[in-house]
């Protein structure tokens, strides 16, 4: 579970990079530019979430070997 949650976390900041190319830094609101954004927001908010689940694996482990 772990080697996935870094696979898709590499998968994601690389996601990231790629549409940080895709803004118009000029019109950051526009039609393209907007896409990148919510994507980029999306992947930030997938992240967070397999960091979430990785400590929750963490802390069950933990309280396993506490009994």
């Amino acid at each position: 579970m772990k080697i996935l949650t870094i696979i898709l976390s590499v998968i994601a900041l690389g996601l990231i990079a790629f549409n940080i190319t895709q803004i118009d830094f000029n019109n950051p609101f526009g039609d393209d530019s907007i896409v990148a954004l919510i994507t980029i927001m999306a992947l930030l908010c997938a992240i967070v979430l397999l960091l979430i689940l990785n400590t929750s694996k963490r802390i069950e482990e933990r309280h396993k070997n506490k009994k």
